[in-house]
């Protein structure tokens, strides 16, 4: 076996930084934290994650894709230092600043969708999809919105509307945004049978979607259906915005995911690694619809932060200057192959999908009729954690692999070592199940 990390039995304070993890129980919310690991982060670098334990964990989360250029990339920490040293903030409905100008001139000459852009700023990913739905209904003076099952959009109330990727996360917080109506991912079917019989396209504001679904368990839908989406989008006028959160800022592959499909969408909401995990998101859409609505009908305090822009700018430019798209399309095809190699030993790996570093494995009981594997996905997460890769789980039952974009193949091939590693003891009974007894994942 390899070095482990942080294998701990019983109760998980006996880990080093015990004393954050009782803290933290005793003043943070129960709906903040999802259950995988007693992982008290402390610093990093690149595709490595530090923690309290003593240990370097290979990370395989980035943040739950938030960190495209790895942690601490020293050319994003010195923008964020310098920005600080000359301004810190100053709210950006009363005043203009630079680095909010230059973002948005990036973002609006690297997003897809042809024609003069607009930019409208804000916090989180889940405040900008609520933003792109107030803008297209003030737009197109249409009420309804149509989005897809198995989506996760967020947590402000229109993105939670929006969501329907867990129970968990609406349970008892209704009633929902209204005229919010859901269809089948990857099925035009389901679509034109909502259009005929529910909701009539003149009535529809908006179509929102992942191009891959994240949450859900990395889905990745046919040509078909996304060319066929578009096309009864600009048939009815009904607009189409995706969901680039996760999806965009090289991840994929490609700048934006929605360039593996040729879209050309209305809407393109940007989060997570446009600033490389620090808060900010971004709408980019047709200028006219972004031209017609007034302040402060989408504003925010703290929105536009001059440090998170400068830190936005840097993450950009690292992406740009170190060619880190490219590398995400070849390592992620590296990994894609490896994880395939991998199968070949482990029979409870089933489907491996994805594009670029947004790959998903299905962990099954048996392939030939596949159930999912949910206690034994979480076995080998843990597994994983303790022997240096952090890696958590979708759906129950699918390995969800972002890594940072920075990762090198050695880091990759390490992984997939430790993924062998943690398979082989799940599958000889090596891993207990009160040792997963507290892991709940998402």
């Amino acid at each position: 076996m390899g070095r482990v990390c942080g294998r701990v039995t019983g109760d998980v304070k006996t880990l080093n930084g015990d004393s954050v993890i009782a803290r933290h129980a005793e003043v943070i919310s129960t709906a903040t934290r999802l259950a995988f690991f007693p992982l008290v982060v402390t610093g990093g670098e690149g595709a490595m994650v530090r923690g309290a334990d003593g240990c370097e964990r290979i990370d395989f989360l980035a943040s739950a894709a938030s960190l495209n250029v790895g942690l601490q990339h020293p050319r994003v920490v010195e923008a964020v230092r310098e920005q600080a040293g000359r301004l810190l903030h100053y709210n950006a409905a009363y005043v203009y600043h630079e680095p909010m100008v230059e973002l948005a001139e990036r973002l609006v000459s690297i997003t897809p969708g042809s024609g003069p852009k607009r930019v409208s700023f804000g916090l989180s990913g889940g405040d900008a999809v609520d933003g792109a739905i107030k803008a297209a209904r003030h737009f197109t003076g249409r009420p309804k919105v149509i989005a897809f099952e198995g989506a996760y959009h967020g947590t402000t109330y229109g993105a939670l509307s929006a969501s329907s990727v867990s129970h968990d996360m609406r349970a008892g917080l209704g009633p929902f945004l209204p005229e919010v109506y859901h269809s089948t991912f990857d099925d035009l079917g389901s679509l034109d049978a909502l259009l005929s019989a529910r909701v009539p396209a003149e009535e529809v504001a908006v179509v929102i979607l992942e191009p891959i679904q994240g949450d859900s368990g990395v889905q990745v839908p046919s040509q078909e259906f996304m060319h066929g989406l578009a096309a009864r989008c600009r048939e009815t006028g009904m607009l189409l915005a995706v969901d680039e959160v996760q999806t965009g800022i090289g991840r994929t592959g490609r700048w934006f995911a929605s360039e593996h499909f040729d879209l050309e969408p209305d809407i393109v909401i940007c989060g997570k690694g446009l600033a490389s995990g620090m808060p900010l998101s971004a709408i980019v859409a047709r200028a006219e619809i972004l031209a017609r609505w007034h302040a402060p009908a989408h504003t925010f305090s703290s929105g536009a932060n001059p440090v998170t822009c400068a830190a936005a700018i840097a993450t950009l430019d690292v992406i740009r200057d170190e060619d880190l798209v490219t590398q995400s399309r070849e390592l992620g095809n590296y990994l894609i192959d490896s994880l395939h190699r991998l199968a070949r030993l482990h029979e409870l790996i089933g489907r491996i999908r994805g594009y670029g570093l947004m790959v998903g494995a299905e962990l099954v009981t048996d392939r030939d009729a596949p159930m999912p594997a949910y206690r034994e996905t979480a076995k080998v997460c843990w597994r994983a954690w303790q022997l240096g890769l952090l890696i958590t789980f979708l759906r129950g039952n699918v390995l969800r692999m972002v890594p940072p974009l920075v990762i090198t193949k050695a880091q990759i091939d390490r992984a997939v070592a430790i993924l062998d590693e943690a398979l082989t003891d799940v599958e000889r009974g090596a891993v207990s199940d009160d040792e997963v007894a507290q892991v709940r994942g998402w």
